[in-house]
Order: C-alpha cells, then structure tokens, then sequence
C-alpha cells in the first residue's frame, strides 16, 4: 500500500511588541538575522515581511526599514533648519546610525559625533542594517562608545545642536530623562545651542513628556514640542521636544538655507516644519503650561 506525505502548512513567524502591558502589536518576519544580550540589554534584528529589517532592544521596537526615515528626518532637520550655523552636531544614542546620516546630509556641518552606550547595537545595525548604518563610513562622523550621561559631564567640547535619541525611560536610558543630565547638556551647548530629545507618546506617556518638559524648562528659555506619525510605535503619534537658548523653531526657520541646500526628503518639509508644533487640543492643555517662548 503507497503511502503519501501529507503537505504541511508553512509556519508563520511572527515577532510580538508588548508595550507596558496594555498594547501589543505584531510584525510577521522571514528570519532572524542577529540576537544578542550586552551588558545592557538583549538586541535583535529581524528580517520581516512588509517592513524590512527590524531592530529590536529588550523587545522593543526602535525602528523598521519601512518607516525609519519619519523618525530620523524629524528628529534632525528640524533644529538643523533652526539654528543658522549648525558645525557641530553631537548624537546621544541612535545607535542605528539613521540620526546622524540625516545630520551629515548638511554640507555646513562641519562633523557629527555620536555617543552610543552599548557597542552590539552598533555592530549589529553595521552588519544587517546599512540603510541606517552606512553614515558609519562618512568622513565627517565620530562614533564613540561610552556612557552620554558621563560624556555630557566631562567632554570641554562645545556643540551647536544636541539630539538625544534615546530608548524609553528604562534600563540604561533612564538617566537621560533627568534634571542632572540636561544640565550638563546645557552647558556644553553654545550660546545659541538647541537640544532636540525623543519625547515618547503623549497618548500612553503624557507624564513623561510632563515631567521631560518640566526638566527642560529649568534651563532653557525657548521650549517646547512637536509631533510626527509613524507606522511602527505604539498609538502612532510620537513627540520629540524642542529646548533652545535662543532661537524659536518657527520665526528662526532657516528658509534660505533650506532652498539653497536642495536636499530631498522623505517626510520632512518646510510647511510641516511650522505645522508640527501645531498640537492636538488635549496636549496643549495638558503640557501647554509647560512650554516656553513659543
């Protein structure tokens, strides 16, 4: 008697987000391509279905492919088309490297320093990501491995534009979200300088962004936030906060320079620019208080 072997479904894969325990989304993936535990948290990277590559920290989304170009263009142009004279550009985090490839797309940048705390998060996006990594290569970028909180406390360099492009508040980017921290940010900014820092959702973490915002506000005179949407974080709608010694995000726009430079974008542009600050009435009475200068 022949016997025929039965066809199996292919398995899905999927890998799953559980956000605070209240949220979960998932993305159905091909392979996995790298995973790790440093000393400070587990990293993964995934190959998924309909979003590309996929990097995770302890379990958490930080970007796909598919959309990181949202997150990277409006935690840069923005304060680079604010201030008037961007050289010095330092990246706290952002070990994708997506940050400062957005950043060195500047011709007046004059070099981009990125200080990223966990080394394999680094080699990881270098070997499986070059979307983001590539900038790893660029003349003008400075990668160092360390510790931002200590590096902002003892580096004598001075820089234009800080970006603070953090995890959550845990693990080992819970000091970043601190009075001590911001205050050292403060002083080796110039003058002029402008620190632009991920500023979590104000749907799931409204506190946060209260407490972030209350922080800023006892160093620097301009201050406040702005949003983007993205396909990958929970609830969509995320928020960066915009603190500056000087300059206003909206009246200093920078638009001859934003002519001049001719650079093509994926999602930032100079109405959304002005428009981002425009915020949903629920979050102008919740962290309107907060704001300053604007």
């Amino acid at each position: 008697m022949d016997f025929k072997e039965k066809e199996l479904p292919t398995q899905e894969l999927w890998v799953e987000e559980n956000f605070k325990g209240i949220s979960k989304q998932s993305y159905r993936i091909k392979e996995t391509l790298f995973s790790g535990k440093s000393e400070f948290q587990t990293v993964d990277v995934v190959d998924s279905i309909g979003h590309g590559k996929i990097l995770l920290n302890d379990g958490l989304m930080m970007l796909s492919e598919r959309d990181e170009f949202i997150y990277h263009d409006m935690i840069s142009h923005l304060p680079l088309y604010t201030h008037p004279n961007p050289k010095n550009v330092l990246v706290i985090g952002g070990g994708d490297g997506g940050t400062a490839r957005e950043v060195l797309r500047h011709p007046g940048v004059d070099v981009c320093t990125m200080v990223e705390i966990d080394e394999m998060v680094v080699e990881a996006c270098r070997k499986h990501i070059p979307q983001t990594s590539e900038v790893f290569k660029h003349p003008k970028f400075k990668l160092v491995i360390d510790d931002a909180v200590k590096f902002v406390a003892q580096t004598q360099e001075k820089f234009d534009v800080i970006l603070v492009d953090s995890t959550d508040p845990i693990g080992p980017a819970q000091p970043l979200f601190g009075p001590e921290f911001y205050q050292n940010v403060y002083n080796c900014l110039t003058d002029d300088g402008i620190v632009v820092s991920q500023g979590e959702s104000p749907f799931y973490q409204a506190e946060t962004q209260k407490s972030l915002l209350k922080v800023l506000g006892q160093f620097f005179s301009v201050l406040g936030l702005y949003n983007f949407s993205n396909l990958t974080y929970p609830g969509g709608l995320w928020s960066f906060t915009f603190a500056s010694k000087k300059y206003h995000p909206v009246r200093d726009f920078q638009n001859e320079r934003y002519e001049k430079d001719s650079l093509t974008f994926n999602y930032y542009n100079k109405g959304l620019h002005k428009a981002c600050f425009s915020l949903p009435e629920f979050m102008n009475r919740n962290l309107g208080p907060f704001f300053k200068g604007l």
